[in-house]
């Protein structure tokens, strides 16, 4: 455990602590409330890391660095992860350790941010709702920049990185 961690835990403590000195009734409710929130918070956090755990498992290493690796075709890896992340929709508690591990495994800093920003950017697979409340030419317009952006991004995270 790092200083910084212990020093959060100290922090939470004394909250706590003075949140119970001050309302003892409401504390007890919301640290049952927590609890509550964490027990059912635990199924999605093991089944993080166990995706997780599956496609690094199934997904060779060489293969990582082969297609989103530094000596990869940069533009074709670059463009696919950004199709790819446009048209998923994972979350992003899932989306950020997936893209740490692939990290971790090789995959260029660029094309795991144009996957990872365009995730979050781009709307291909709401697009029909997008539709139905925003509009066509909006929603076309606004998902074409997103895209677009977050191109860019991934280069500008490349360049400085």
């Amino acid at each position: 455990m790092t200083i910084a961690v212990l020093k959060y835990w100290i922090l939470a403590a004394m909250g706590i602590g003075t949140s119970y000195y001050v309302n003892k009734g409401k504390t007890k409710q919301s640290l049952y409330k927590s609890k509550i929130m964490v027990r059912s918070m635990m199924m999605d956090i093991i089944g993080i890391l166990m995706i997780i755990g599956v496609i690094m498992a199934f997904i060779p290493m060489e293969l990582i660095t082969k297609y989103l690796g530094n000596d990869s075709q940069l533009g074709l890896s670059l463009l696919g992860a950004s199709i790819v992340g446009g048209i998923t929709i994972i979350p992003a508690f899932i989306a950020f350790p997936l893209v740490a591990a692939l990290q971790e495994q090789g995959a260029n800093i660029m094309v795991i941010t144009a996957f990872l920003t365009t995730l979050t950017m781009v709307g291909v697979a709401t697009m029909k709702i997008e539709i139905g409340e925003f509009g066509r030419k909006f929603t076309f317009i606004r998902n074409s920049l997103s895209f677009i952006l977050a191109i860019a991004i991934a280069i500008t995270m490349g360049v400085i990185l």
